[in-house]
């Protein structure tokens, strides 16, 4: 994996040198060269579809694998959760430093990401599950992101940290991402719902898909 060369990475030095873990990328307020808050007029969040477009069979999910396989494969530059890049941002404190995402990316631009994290809720955080559906869900309104414990709402932070992960892919023309499996912002196959591992997709991955990013989750390696 290679540090990026483009103006892109120059402008955020989203990208760190070579055999370092890249840093993610500072979307706050306070950062000069943040994504916007909200998606502008512009550039509007994409509709989400149905969770029915991303049900298939046995034999169709493994053809699917393989185009998501190719389409990483073919990317000159692809959008990582940050954590699978080594850096300790997870709602833990920890990462999922990820040799095999690492052998992935290698002569790739790296742009890496946590919407969690860009959206303002700390390192560490609460852990959050997802209420009434998957990532799909929280867009038509049907479900939430609640705090496991507490049950306190989180949905609004979820949404924003999608909508600037959504910024960044089109501000740096990323057109896949490799994200974290089962987080209920990056999970691209199965998320937590109340407590229970479903198939389904996080909040983050259904707005990047809904705009025609294709995600790749880090069990497809």
């Amino acid at each position: 994996m290679e540090p990026s060369r483009s103006a892109a990475s120059e402008e955020t030095g989203a990208v760190a040198p070579p055999h370092t873990a890249p840093k993610p990328i500072e979307l706050s307020p306070s950062s000069a060269h943040n994504a916007p808050k909200a998606v502008t007029p512009a550039h509007a969040a994409p509709e989400v579809q149905s969770p029915a477009q991303h049900a298939f069979s046995d034999e169709g999910e493994a053809s699917a694998r393989d185009a998501r396989r190719e389409a990483l494969r073919a990317a000159p530059t692809v959008m990582v959760s940050a954590c699978l890049l080594g850096e300790a941002c997870r709602y833990d404190g920890r990462s999922q430093r990820s040799e095999r995402v690492l052998a992935a990316l290698e002569g790739k631009a790296v742009i890496p990401i946590c919407p969690e994290a860009a959206a303002g809720m700390g390192i560490p955080r609460p852990p959050v599950d997802l209420a009434g559906g998957t990532g799909v869900d929280v867009w038509a309104g049907r479900a939430r992101a609640l705090t496991r414990e507490t049950r306190e709402d989180r949905t609004a932070a979820f949404q924003d940290g999608a909508q600037q992960a959504l910024e960044a892919a089109r501000r740096f023309d990323v057109t896949v991402a490799l994200l974290k499996e089962k987080s209920p912002s990056c999970g691209s196959q199965r998320v937590y719902e109340t407590g229970v591992l479903r198939p389904g997709e996080g909040i983050t991955t259904a707005l990047l898909r809904a705009d025609g990013r294709t995600v790749v989750s880090d069990e497809d390696l």
